[in-house]
């Protein structure tokens, strides 16, 4: 007989990468997640909104926890980017 005391309220936060220019993009929120305990290491995902420039790739946090923020990529002196609106 199955469990019924189990919960399956979501135990984490799904996030997606929206790129924003060639280099530069965001975490945003795209759905929720929760372990599977029938099923050994698996994660069931729900994903109820994609973003325009959805790269794919999706980030799964406990919930209440933020996603990191996106590094730019090093610099070198002198380099001035095409998409870099401070160097115009």
């Amino acid at each position: 007989m199955a469990d019924t005391t189990t919960s399956k309220a979501p135990t984490h936060t799904a996030y997606g990468f929206k790129r924003e220019g060639r280099k530069f993009g965001r975490w945003l929120e795209i759905g929720t997640g929760r372990a599977d305990e029938g099923a050994a290491g698996a994660i069931r995902v729900f994903l109820d909104r994609f973003t325009i420039g959805f790269t794919g790739g999706v980030l799964l946090l406990p919930i209440g926890e933020e996603p990191p923020l996106p590094q730019s990529p090093p610099r070198r002196p002198g380099q001035i980017d095409e998409d870099d609106e401070l160097d115009s």
